[in-house]
């Protein structure tokens, strides 16, 4: 092991990260749609464990909200599409509405904001749009009368259905039929009360609908993904996920607004689904949320809004087996209702340096920088299904592919025997090649336990058989 390399780069990473001031933010969204979860006191307890500071309701329950008293997590309260209509009617269902469930409880529970509906225009058979913005003003309405206007923002989540145009990211445009009526009244809502867009963002579904076009790594936001340029203006796209955003951040310029923050409000990958739901696989649902967890945390913000952080809330944390429609639905969890998880990712910076969050999980933690550490008890954590194997990633440099290689050699536990001189796969003689080969030891020899696989974003896994000269990967010990 080369050990001035390898501790000279997690000393980079570690300078990286502590220097970052404008890291965003993950939270995550707490659903209720099933009969075998946890007590609200309980699901308090599991967020605090795992360093979750932010979480979205999809309603405002009394007893989840006084559970979160005194947690240091911060809310954003739902308010249902069924209550739009009475909401917009009259400012004395929403006096009525907020002296119910945010006066008993704020500020002992944080309340952060309060979403308005949820992904209305895309439920307008059942939810009126015309009701949306009345409603939001009415609910801002009473909220300033007790003074509460200011520190409880207003907004209300947008399905990317609300586009009419998404690709390339700088043709981002919403529907005709929604500017005038709804799309710029409610924008001029928000910059006016000081607000955010909320938007509901999943490169799932824009992945299945167009595999032939859309890679995986792209999608789940690898770091070997090569980069799509935008047509339109040149900025150089690396994940699904950044050009979904800015394509709404287009869209609302598109309309006259260019000041107005996006916060994503769902986003999330299924660790199952039906046979044509491809890709919804445990190893990629924890590719996705780890990696973008990571670049969250990591700071900066997106090609056309480089200056913004990035906050984002996780959908979901638990299976919720009541959820109707495809398989996929009813697997989005971080965890089992059981308090399980279904796979191991970090949620935190210090998750992300390797420090624990005062939690004794048996899950496998994914690494930081150049480790991939594997718990002494690896029973819950996830393998990954078929033939799997692990390779380096593309465009991370050969100074962090060889200080993750020289970790992998030595510490790591590694077979690096074929990959020396004169051995069967010495040849091609390229940090690469010896890196995929270590990297795949260690991932086959940790049984293809999810996070084996990372070695801080320089390493990801593939499902056929990796091509360096004459040798073969193994698939496991």
């Amino acid at each position: 092991m080369n050990t001035p390399h390898f501790l000279a780069f997690l000393l980079l990473a570690s300078l990286h990260y502590s220097a970052l001031s404008d890291s965003g933010s993950v939270g995550i969204n707490y659903g209720r749609l099933g009969d075998n979860l946890p007590s609200p006191a309980k699901v308090v307890q599991l967020l605090k464990s795992q360093g979750v500071t932010k979480v979205k309701l999809y309603d405002s329950d009394s007893s989840v909200l006084s559970a979160f008293s005194g947690s240091g997590i911060s809310l954003t309260l739902g308010l249902p599409n069924d209550n739009l209509a009475s909401a917009a009617a009259s400012t004395s269902y929403t006096d009525s509405w907020v002296e119910s469930n945010v006066l008993p409880f704020h500020p002992k529970t944080t309340i952060e904001a309060i979403a308005v509906g949820n992904e209305v225009f895309a439920n307008s058979a059942t939810t009126p749009t015309s009701a949306l913005l009345p409603a939001m003003k009415n609910v801002y309405a009473s909220l300033e009368k007790h003074n509460l206007s200011s520190s409880i923002k207003i907004s209300s989540p947008v399905a990317l259905s609300a586009l009419n145009s998404s690709y390339p990211p700088s043709a981002g445009a919403f529907k005709p039929d929604l500017i005038e009526p709804v799309i710029k009244p409610m924008l001029h809502f928000l910059n006016q009360t000081n607000s955010y867009m909320m938007v509901n963002a999943y490169p799932f579904f824009a992945y299945i609908d167009n595999t032939d076009t859309i890679s995986l790594d792209y999608a789940l936001l690898r770091n070997s993904a090569a980069g799509n340029p935008d047509s339109g203006n040149g900025l150089v796209y690396k994940s699904l996920f950044e050009a979904q955003t800015d394509a709404v951040f287009a869209a609302m310029s598109a309309v006259g607004f260019n000041d107005i923050k996006i916060v994503i409000t769902e986003t999330g990958w299924p660790s199952k689904g039906d046979e044509k739901e491809v890709g919804a696989t445990p190893e990629n649902a924890a590719a996705y949320n780890g990696n973008l967890v990571r670049r969250v945390l990591s700071g900066g913000g997106t090609p056309l809004r480089p200056k913004d952080s990035l906050n984002v809330f996780l959908f979901a944390l638990f299976n919720e087996n009541q959820k109707t429609g495809p398989m996929s639905e009813r697997n989005y969890g971080l965890f089992y209702p059981n308090e399980d998880k279904v796979y191991d990712i970090p949620l935190t910076l210090d998750g992300l340096n390797g420090k624990p969050n005062n939690t004794e999980s048996k899950a496998q933690v994914p690494a930081p920088a150049a480790t991939a550490v594997v718990a002494a008890e690896p029973a819950p954590a996830v393998r990954a299904a078929g033939q799997t194997w692990c390779v380096a990633s593309e465009n991370v440099g050969e100074e962090k592919l060889q200080a993750a290689l020289d970790y992998a050699c030595g510490e790591g536990g590694a077979d690096c025997r074929p990959i020396q001189r004169e051995a069967a796969c010495f040849n091609p003689n390229t940090v690469e090649a010896h890196a995929s080969y270590a990297f795949n030891s260690y991932y086959q020899k940790n049984s293809r336990l999810s996070g084996s696989c990372d070695f801080g974003g320089a390493a990801h896994v593939v499902t056929q058989a990796p091509k360096f000269g004459s040798c073969d990967f193994p698939t496991g010990y």
